[in-house]
C-alpha cells in the first residue's frame, strides 16, 4: 500500500517578523541588518510580491500558529484519506543513522539498562516497570470496542496498578502471572497478522525483553486499530467531504485573508494564456501550445474562455508547472506531491509510446498484434527507464539496443525477413533520439496525451475513452488508469473550492480590464495559415502508422524523427 505523509504536503504562509526580546536594542536604535535578496524573497508573503499594509496578514501568535498548524493537518489528513485508497498510517522511523536516530537509540537504551538494574537488584525494585505496566494497561484499553465493557471492567480489575504496588512492595508480585495474561489479551485483541509476533513473545524469558517486545508489537497493534478506524470512516467523509473541507478552509482564509494569492495569479495567468494566440508551430514542444484545445484558440473563438474552460485548462498546467516554483495555487497544495507523481508518470509514458510507436514503424503490425510481445517491449523500456531523469542519454542507449535486439530476434522466429544492420542501426538511433527533448514524435505524443487529459475534464472520462487519441493506443490501459486519476482528483478539488475559485477572480478585477483589452487587441489580429511542412507531415502521419499494417521505411523514419 502507498505510505503518505500529508502534513508534509502543507505549506503555511509566511508570518512578519516580531521582533524578540534579545533584539530589543537593534529595535529601539531602529537600525536593522541589510537582508539579502534571498531573505527579502522569503520574508515577502506567500507569493505575491507587492502587499499594502491593508493586505498583509495579520501577526498570529505562538498559540494561534499551533492551532493552524492542527488544522492544517486534520484538514490535510482527512483529504488524504477521502482521495487516496491507499492511505494509512504508521509510525515514524528515524534514519538509523542520523542525529535524531542516534540519540533516540541511546536513550532507549538507557532506559532500558536502567530497567535492568532495577528488576535484578535485590530485592527487585519494580518502580519502573509499574509505570510500564500502567502504560500498556492504557493501550489495551484503547483498543476495546465501546462494548466490550465487561472486558474493561475485567482489565481495570486485573491491572489494578495500586494494587500491584502494594504486592510488589510485600514481594508478592507475581511477574510470570501477569505477562501470561498480558499476552492472552493481546492475543484476543490483535489483527490475524500480528498473531505471529504475540507467539513470538511468550518464548522471551528475560522480563526486560518481553517488555521491550510487549511494546513493539503494543504499537503494531495501535497502528492497526487506527488504520481500521481510517477504513470504517472514508464512507462517512466522502460523504461529507465537501462541507468540511470548505468549512475549514474558509476558517484559514478568515485568518490570512491573502491565502489565495497565489490561486488569483494562477487562474489569471492561465486565462490570459488562453486569450492569446500561440507564436509557435502546433508541432513545437512549447508549454504554450499545449495550453489550448486547438492551436489557434484566440483566433478561431470570438468568445472568451468560460470560467470553467479557464479552471480546467489550470489543472492541466499543473502538470507541466516547475517543480523549483513557490507559488503554486493554495487550493491544491495537498495535492501538489500527488501532481508531480502524475507529471512524473505522463512524462514516462510520453517516452513509452514514442518508443513502441518508433519500433512498430520498422516491424509493422505482425509482431505488434500480439499482447504478449508489445508487453515484453513495454516491461524493459520501463525497466530501463528508471534512470532517464538523470541520465536519459546513456538510459535511451540501453533501451535502443534491447528492443532492436527484440525485435530482430521475434522478426526471425516467425520467419519474416530480419532487419538488416542498416535497419538496425536506424532504429537506434531513432529510439536515442527521443531522449531529446525537442525529439517531434515525443512532443506530439506529449500534446495528445495532455490533449486527452484536457477531454477527460471537459466531455467526461466515458466520452473520452470511446474518441481515444489515435497514436496513443499501444499504452491505452496506462493513460486510461492515470486520466481517471487525473479526472476524480480534479473533479474532487473543484467540487471543493468552486467558491475560492470565484473569490480568487473578484479580488483581481485586473482580469477584467484585461479581459476587455484582449478583445479589443483581437480585432485587429489576422490569422495567419500555418504552411506544412513535410516534416510535420510526417510526424503526423507517424502518428499513424501500424493501423494499416504498414512499416514506415527508415528513411521516413530518420526524417521525421530530425
Amino acid at each position: 500500500m502507498e505510505k503518505a505523509s500529508p502534513v508534509d504536503t502543507i505549506k503555511m504562509p509566511k508570518m512578519e517578523k516580531t521582533v524578540h526580546q534579545n533584539d530589543s536594542d537593534e529595535a529601539e536604535s531602529g537600525a536593522h541588518k541589510p537582508e539579502t535578496p534571498e531573505q527579502t524573497q522569503e520574508n515577502q508573503s506567500f507569493c505575491l510580491d507587492d502587499h499594502s499594509a491593508a493586505s498583509r496578514p495579520e501577526v498570529l501568535s505562538v498559540t494561534d500558529l499551533i492551532e493552524t498548524v492542527n488544522e492544517i493537518s486534520r484538514l490535510s489528513i482527512a483529504h488524504e484519506i477521502v482521495v487516496n485508497q491507499d492511505f494509512y498510517m504508521e509510525d515514524g522511523v528515524l534514519p538509523p543513522n542520523s542525529l535524531e536516530g542516534r540519540i533516540m537509540e541511546t536513550m532507549y537504551k538507557a532506559f532500558w539498562d536502567h530497567l535492568k538494574v532495577q528488576l535484578s537488584s535485590t530485592p527487585a525494585d519494580f518502580t519502573s516497570a509499574l509505570e510500564l505496566l500502567k502504560e500498556v494497561k492504557e493501550i489495551l484499553l484503547s483498543l476495546l470496542l465501546p462494548r466490550q465493557n465487561s472486558l474493561r471492567d475485567e482489565i481495570e480489575e486485573a491491572l489494578d496498578i495500586d494494587l500491584l504496588k502494594q504486592e510488589a512492595e510485600h514481594g508478592a508480585l507475581d511477574v510470570p502471572h501477569l505477562s501470561n495474561y498480558i499476552l492472552n489479551l493481546m492475543t484476543l485483541l490483535c489483527a490475524p497478522v500480528r498473531d505471529e509476533a504475540v507467539r513470538k513473545l511468550e518464548s522471551i524469558t528475560d522480563p526486560v525483553q518481553l517488555l521491550r517486545g510487549i511494546f513493539h508489537v503494543l504499537g503494531l497493534m495501535k497502528m492497526d486499530m487506527v488504520n481500521y478506524a481510517i477504513q470504517s470512516l472514508r464512507p462517512y467523509l466522502k460523504e461529507h467531504s465537501i462541507q468540511y473541507e470548505r468549512a475549514k478552509f474558509q476558517e484559514l482564509l478568515n485568518k490570512q485573508p491573502n491565502l489565495l494569492d497565489c490561486t488569483t495569479k494562477w487562474l489569471t495567468k492561465t486565462a490570459l494564456d488562453l486569450t492569446t494566440a500561440p507564436s509557435s508551430s502546433p508541432d513545437s514542444p512549447s508549454s504554450s501550445s499545449m495550453a489550448h484545445s486547438s492551436p489557434n484558440w484566440a483566433v478561431d473563438n470570438p468568445q472568451l474562455p468560460s470560467s470553467t474552460m479557464v479552471l480546467y485548462q489550470g489543472y492541466l498546467n499543473l502538470l507541466l508547472w516547475d517543480l523549483d516554483s513557490k507559488e503554486f495555487p493554495e487550493t491544491l497544495l495537498m495535492d501538489k506531491i500527488r501532481l508531480q507523481d502524475m507529471e512524473s508518470q505522463l512524462k514516462q509514458l510520453a517516452i513509452l509510446a514514442s518508443v513502441l510507436l518508433v519500433a512498430r514503424s520498422f516491424s509493422g503490425s505482425a509482431l505488434f498484434s500480439s499482447t504478449e510481445f508489445v508487453n515484453k517491449l513495454k516491461h524493459i523500456t520501463k525497466a530501463l527507464m528508471e534512470e532517464f531523469n538523470s541520465r536519459p542519454e546513456e538510459a535511451m542507449v540501453s533501451v535502443s539496443e534491447q528492443v532492436s535486439q527484440k525485435i530482430h530476434e521475434r522478426l526471425k522466429d516467425m520467419g519474416l525477413t530480419a532487419l538488416s544492420s542498416e535497419k538496425k542501426a536506424c532504429l537506434r538511433g531513432q529510439l536515442q533520439n527521443i531522449a531529446k527533448k525537442e525529439n517531434r514524435v515525443r512532443n506530439i505524443v506529449d500534446q495528445r496525451i495532455h490533449l486527452f487529459l484536457k477531454g477527460c475534464l471537459v466531455r467526461g472520462m466515458q466520452e473520452s475513452l470511446l474518441d481515444f487519441p489515435v497514436g496513443l493506443t499501444l499504452i491505452k490501459g496506462e493513460l486510461t488508469k492515470l486520466g481517471w486519476k487525473f479526472f476524480n482528483l480534479m473533479r474532487h478539488n473543484q467540487q471543493h473550492f468552486q467558491a475560492c475559485f470565484a473569490k480568487a477572480e473578484d479580488q483581481k478585477p485586473a482580469t477584467t480590464q484585461m479581459y476587455s483589452t484582449l478583445v479589443k487587441c483581437r480585432t485587429y489580429k489576422t490569422k495567419v495559415p500555418h504552411r506544412k511542412s513535410a516534416k510535420s507531415v510526417s510526424s503526423r502521419t507517424f502518428l499513424t502508422a501500424g493501423h494499416t499494417g504498414k512499416a514506415v521505411t527508415p528513411q521516413k523514419s530518420s526524417s521525421i524523427m530530425e
